[in-house]
C-alpha cells in the first residue's frame, strides 16, 4: 500500500478499506515501557509505553485502549501504524518531550505505571485483548537500573507471552529507546513448556490454578483438569494475562484435606504443550492458631545495600492461606506498627512448607542459595528489622498471635567475627521461640542463610528417650553446620523443678555453668557450644554433664551424662 494512500486515509476518514481488516491477538505488542523515570538518565522525566506493529498490515488505532486495570486511556484520534513501526504513548503533558524520539500520542487518563509491578493491557476498538504485560521490578535483571531512569525492553516481539525471560533493562546510554528498535532486541524463541506452579482457593467449590505463563484459551477444556477424586464442572481463564484458570468443582473440598490438581493437553500462546510440571497441591485452608506456623529464620543485618528476610515454617497439619496472615512490628508496650499482609490474593502453605519474605527476591537469590525460589516471595514493604535487636509478631487477620520473636544480635555464634549478612536460624521447631538457646547463626558451609529451605542448624530429633539425654554424643563446634552444639534435653514427670547444669572436664573440674537455679517446664533443652565460663574454647576430650534438679517439696534428682568434644574451635 502506498504512502499516498495512507496519507489520504489520514486526511479523509478512519473508515478506509485498510482499516477493515480483522485484528488478531498480538498483532501489536507492548514493546517497551518506563515505569520509574526518576532519576533521569537521558529520557524525558515521564512514563511512557511503546507499541510495535508486528503484523503484516497497517492498522488504525482509533478507539484503541491502554489500561492498567484502574485507569484506561482511549486513543480518540485516527492513528495509522504501519507494519514494523513504533508508537509512543504518554500523558498529554509529556507528548511534546517525546515527539523528538518518534511518533507520539499524548493521552488523557494515561495509566500510571507502578514502579515495582503492574499489569498493562492493550485492547482494540472492539474490546479484544491484543496484548498484556504483567511486569515486575525483577524484570530489569539489574539492581542499579531497577532504581529508576531505565526502561524495560522486550527482547523478541515474536515471543509476546514470555515474561521475565523476554524482558531486560535497556542498554541504551539514554536509558531507553522510545520510537526505535530496542537495544536488547534479538531472537528469543519460546521453547519452554508451560508449568503449573501452584493453586489457591476461593471456597470449597472453586480452586484457581496458577501457571508460569499465559495459557492459550483454546486449549482450556474442562476434561483436561482433574482434582483428585473430585468432579470438575467447568474451567475458565482469568484475564487479562490468562496465567490463572478458575476450576469449578461439583464435589466440595474438605477443610485441610490436601488434593492434587493434574492438568493435561494444554499449551501456551505459541503452542508449547505442558510437560511434567502439570501437578500441584490444593485444598481448603483453615485459620492458623498459635504456633501452627512459627518464625523460623531471619536476616536482620544484611550486607551493605542488601535486604532483610523473614522465613516462616508450617509445623501444623493445617493448610493455611497467606492472605489470612500479617507480619507486624511490636513495641515494648505491645503496640503494633508496619503491619503487612503476607499475600494480597491467596497463597496456600501446606504442612511442612517453608516460606520466606523479602523486599528484593533478586538480591536474596544472588547472595544465598535459594533451592526453592517459588517459596521466596517479594513484599513491597517488609517489617522493620534493626541490626542489633528487634521485636515482631506473626498474626492472623483476626488479630490472634501465631508466633512472636524478640531477637538480639547476641544470639549469634559466640566466636563469629563478622555478623553482617549472616541469618539467624531456629534450631528446634518444637522448642520455645523466645529461648535464646534455640537460635544460632546459619552455617558458613551453606552461605550463611537458608531462605525458603530447611535450616542448616536445625535439630532433627523430635523425641526424648530418657529423662536426660545429650545429642549428639560427639560434637565439634567448628561452625561448619554439622554438630556444632551439644543439646542437653530433659523430660520430667512434672513442671516446676529447679535445675543447675554444670559441665566438668575429665579431671572433675567444673569448666562451665550452663544453668543456675532455672525453673523448668516438663520438657525442654539446653545447648553447650564448647566454651568455658570465660567464653574461651575448651580442648578436645570427654566431658561430664551434671544436671542437678530439685523441687519445692524437697525432692532431688541428679543426672550425669558424658559428651565428647571432638576438637577445639578454630
Amino acid at each position: 500500500m502506498s504512502r499516498r494512500w495512507v496519507l489520504l486515509c489520514l486526511l479523509l476518514s478512519a473508515h478506509c478499506s485498510l482499516m477493515s481488516q480483522p485484528i488478531s491477538q498480538w498483532s501489536i505488542v507492548i514493546n517497551e515501557l518506563l515505569p520509574d523515570p526518576s532519576p533521569t538518565v537521558g529520557l524525558p522525566p515521564s512514563e511512557f509505553i511503546e507499541l510495535k506493529n508486528v503484523s503484516n498490515t497497517t492498522i488504525n488505532l482509533r478507539n484503541w485502549k491502554i489500561s492498567d486495570g484502574t485507569n484506561t486511556a482511549v486513543i480518540n484520534s485516527t492513528v495509522i501504524l504501519p507494519k514494523d513501526s513504533f508508537l509512543i504513548l504518554c500523558s498529554n503533558t509529556s507528548a511534546n518531550a517525546f515527539q523528538t524520539f518518534g511518533a507520539t500520542i499524548g493521552l488523557s487518563n494515561f495509566p500510571s505505571l507502578n514502579n515495582d509491578a503492574d499489569i498493562i493491557s492493550l485492547y482494540s476498538s472492539e474490546g479484544i485483548l491484543i496484548h498484556s504485560v504483567g511486569y515486575s521490578i525483577e524484570w530489569f535483571q539489574n539492581l542499579s537500573k531497577s532504581d529508576g531512569g531505565w526502561s524495560l525492553e522486550m527482547i523478541d516481539p515474536g515471543n509476546p507471552c514470555a515474561a521475565f525471560s523476554n524482558w531486560r533493562a535497556s542498554e541504551n546510554i539514554l536509558g531507553g529507546t522510545p520510537g526505535k528498535e530496542n537495544s536488547v532486541a534479538g531472537s528469543n524463541k519460546d521453547s519452554d513448556l508451560p508449568a503449573l506452579l501452584r493453586t489457591y482457593t476461593i471456597d470449597s467449590l472453586h480452586l484457581i490454578a496458577v501457571f508460569d505463563e499465559p495459557i492459550d484459551t483454546g486449549s482450556i477444556i474442562t476434561n483436561r483438569f482433574s482434582v483428585s477424586s473430585l468432579r470438575v464442572q467447568n474451567v475458565h481463564a482469568i484475564g487479562p494475562l490468562n496465567k490463572e484458570i478458575l476450576i469449578e468443582l461439583i464435589d466440595p473440598m474438605k477443610r485441610d484435606a490436601v488434593v492434587e490438581l493434574t492438568v493435561k493437553d494444554i499449551s501456551d500462546c505459541v503452542g508449547n504443550g505442558i510437560g511434567e510440571m502439570n501437578r500441584a497441591k490444593g485444598g481448603l485452608p483453615s485459620m492458623a492458631d498459635t504456633m501452627d506456623l512459627i518464625i523460623n529464620e531471619i536476616l536482620f543485618n544484611p550486607k551493605s545495600d542488601g535486604y532483610d528476610y523473614v522465613e516462616i515454617f508450617n509445623r501444623s497439619q493445617k493448610i493455611v492461606d497467606l492472605k489470612h496472615l500479617i507480619l507486624s512490628n511490636k513495641s515494648g508496650t505491645g503496640s503494633l506498627s508496619n503491619q503487612v499482609i503476607l499475600h494480597p490474593v491467596g497463597w496456600l502453605v501446606f504442612p511442612g512448607d517453608y516460606i520466606a519474605f523479602t523486599e528484593n527476591r533478586q538480591w536474596v537469590s544472588q547472595h544465598y542459595t535459594v533451592k526453592h525460589p517459588e517459596w521466596l516471595l517479594g513484599l513491597k514493604d517488609l517489617i522493620s528489622l534493626p541490626d542489633d535487636k528487634g521485636q515482631f509478631v506473626l498474626l492472623s487477620i483476626n488479630g490472634k498471635s501465631i508466633d512472636e520473636l524478640s531477637y538480639d544480635q547476641k544470639w549469634h555464634f559466640a566466636l563469629l567475627g563478622d555478623r553482617e549478612g549472616v541469618a539467624l536460624e531456629r534450631i528446634n521447631a518444637n522448642s520455645p521461640t523466645q529461648d535464646a538457646d534455640n537460635w544460632t547463626s546459619a552455617s558458613s558451609d551453606i552461605g550463611f542463610g537458608t531462605p525458603a529451605d530447611r535450616n542448616s542448624q536445625r535439630f532433627s530429633s523430635n523425641s526424648f528417650k530418657g529423662s536426660i539425654t545429650v545429642e549428639p554424643k560427639l560434637f565439634s563446634p567448628n561452625y561448619d553446620g554439622r554438630d556444632d552444639y551439644a543439646f542437653i534435653q530433659y523430660q520430667l514427670d512434672q513442671p516446676g523443678y529447679i535445675a543447675t547444669v554444670t559441665i566438668y572436664d575429665s579431671y572433675g573440674h567444673p569448666v562451665r555453668t550452663l544453668v543456675y537455679n532455672q525453673t523448668l517446664s516438663s520438657q525442654g533443652q539446653w545447648r553447650w557450644d564448647g566454651l568455658n565460663d570465660l567464653s574461651y574454647p575448651l580442648g578436645a576430650g570427654i566431658y561430664i554433664v551434671l544436671v542437678d534438679l530439685f523441687d519445692l517439696k524437697g525432692r532431688r534428682k541428679k543426672f550425669k551424662t558424658p559428651v565428647i568434644l571432638a576438637k577445639p574451635i578454630r
